[in-house]
């Protein structure tokens, strides 16, 4: 490990790990079988093998649909794709921002957990390291059925070659100077058991110096601020960052970089003609240190520049459209926003269900209160405006979706912004006492039957950052893995990355955003089928139906 300017280490790679065949292995952290990938035959060459690419056609069937006069019209489109995916799993190094706080101190306690296979004792006994609570590592994906007629279901990490959450290499920024060990202790997320045991080999680790500019985060966060970058020239902080990235990817002989912003949910910065509007104009506002570049901005300006896929895990409006611009300009991938661990993840799900059921939500009042450095910080009113925003848009394509329930803006009248849509009310409270275990309270009021009522309530209770942090992995080993997916725009080109904003990782985010012009889509139902369909796409697999012909007709 390298030294950096303030004395600690740049980077953390742990001690090499005994085989993992020599004691029991949780299944959602074991070895895939297939490293590279499975190997599917479609006996017709649309789907062929080498030892480093996957190259795959898929013919993507739609319908374009047009309301004219009364009449609908309906036109199957086909659209003939390729795609090739590289086998090869790279060496990849995952940045945090926030490295010291409750998710990144939770990530490389667990990390490190699992690839030392460190058991620890709980009242309920013993308790082995795993990866449940990731889409990528604990769920499976259907790949089709057998002769018999019975669902074949597989790894949903076997489905194409995908980076182990072991082998990740970890750093990162921190505005506390805090060894993570010490970090670990603060956050009291996990046991004390399995905080002694990790804990000899976090403490040498010290984050990176970040960038602090007060007037974005709540004031609360002030006495944590003993980590962070000198000065107030922002193109200076850019220069460190993107210096700190290089830094990295040397000293620990990394072929690529993540950097996932997990740090303070940041107050939304203004959208100003002239200063964020345009990549030209992002940087020059950058070097002339103007107000309105947030320190989350800074980082993915700078993750860009380096060719590193960056991520948004917290609610504010990070990626400016200046920076969208900047990405489609570098061909460099960008993806948020605000990670959806809990209560908005239910919501969709029942929001959608009440709506396809025929049922019509009037109200949606959501109540949590928590007790971390993530409450602290969402109490100061800025800060809580930017998660209410990214909570409140979670149900507006399935209210959208039904106009039998709910009446579209040119039927409510002159000076209407937008169709009828459910009372949708977003509260949030810092309790210290409960710490990193969350309280949610959800309620439900529908209109039913004849002008019935029907209220539900929820309440969950949950480890915020348990909930978090696999979500992290999650969208971290996606977003490598869709830098090695290429496919030709048309058929005389050579082969693109795919587009910069990674719409894909909408099943973990909570607020996604999308190419422009596009509609996002928030039903956690289509996010999932339509990165497994993606994925089956690569693989030059048509997608699975639920028509079951066999057993509906003679």
């Amino acid at each position: 490990m390298n030294p950096h300017p303030n004395g600690s280490d740049i980077s953390f790679s742990s001690p090499q790990t005994p085989a993992e065949g020599d004691v029991h292995v949780h299944p959602t952290a074991a070895r895939t079988a297939f490293p590279k990938g499975i190997e599917v035959d479609l006996g017709s060459g649309a789907t062929t093998y080498t030892d480093s690419e996957i190259r795959a056609r898929f013919v993507d069937r739609a319908a374009q649909v047009v309301l004219e006069d009364g009449k609908i019209s309906v036109k199957k489109i086909e659209t003939g794709y390729e795609f090739k995916t590289e086998r090869v799993v790279p060496k990849v190094g995952l940045m945090l921002i926030g490295l010291g706080g409750n998710n990144g101190s939770t990530l490389v306690a667990s990390i490190l957990a699992n690839k030392h296979n460190i058991s620890w004792g709980t009242k309920d006994g013993r308790q082995s390291p795993n990866y449940i609570g990731s889409l990528v590592r604990a769920s499976t994906l259907r790949l089709g059925v057998d002769p018999a007629g019975k669902d074949v279901n597989i790894p949903f990490s076997d489905v194409l070659p995908m980076v182990h959450p072991n082998d990740f290499v970890l750093g990162g920024w921190d505005i506390s100077a805090m060894p993570l060990d010490q970090a670990m202790a603060r956050s009291k997320v996990l046991e004390f058991d399995l905080q002694r045991q990790v804990a000899p080999l976090m403490k040498d680790f010290v984050p990176l110096p970040s960038v602090y500019y007060p007037d974005f985060i709540a004031a609360n966060q002030e006495d944590r601020a003993d980590n962070v970058l000198p000065g107030a020239d922002k193109q200076v902080h850019l220069e460190k960052i993107r210096q700190d990235i290089k830094d990295f990817k040397a000293s620990n002989g990394l072929d690529k970089v993540v950097v996932f912003w997990t740090a303070n949910t940041e107050r939304y910065s203004e959208i100003i003609p002239g200063v964020n509007d345009t990549s030209e104009n992002l940087l020059a506002a950058i070097a002339k240190s103007h107000d309105e570049v947030s320190p989350s901005t800074l980082f993915a300006v700078a993750s860009v520049l380096e060719g590193c896929p960056f991520i948004n895990g917290a609610p504010q409006n990070t990626c400016v459209p200046g920076l969208i611009k900047l990405a489609e300009e570098k061909k460099a991938f960008i993806g948020g926003d605000d990670l959806k661990s809990g209560q908005t993840k239910v919501k969709s799900v029942l929001a959608e269900f009440l709506v396809n059921a025929g049922i019509k939500p009037l109200a949606v009042s959501s109540y949590n209160h928590l007790g971390n450095n993530d409450g602290k910080n969402l109490s100061s009113q800025a800060q809580f405006k930017s998660k209410e925003i990214s909570k409140s848009s979670v149900i507006d394509d399935m209210v959208e979706s039904n106009q039998l329930l709910y009446k579209r803006k040119s039927e409510m009248g002159p000076g209407a912004k937008k169709g009828e849509h459910p009372d949708h009310l977003v509260v949030i409270k810092y309790v210290p006492t409960v710490g990193d275990s969350k309280r949610a309270i959800d309620e439900y009021v529908s209109e039913l039957f004849c002008g019935g009522r029907n209220t539900m309530n929820i309440f969950n209770q949950c480890e915020d950052s348990l909930l978090a942090t696999p979500l992290i992995l999650d969208l971290a080993i996606l977003a490598e893995l869709l830098t090695r997916i290429t496919s030709p725009t048309t058929s005389e080109e050579p082969f693109q990355p795919l587009y910069s904003v990674l719409s894909l990782l909408s099943y973990m985010l909570k607020a996604p955003i999308v190419k422009e012009g596009t509609a996002v889509v928030n039903s956690l139902a289509r996010q999932r089928s339509g990165l497994e369909q993606f994925l089956k796409a690569c693989l030059g697999l048509e997608n699975g139906t639920d028509l079951l012909l066999e057993s509906r007709v003679w």
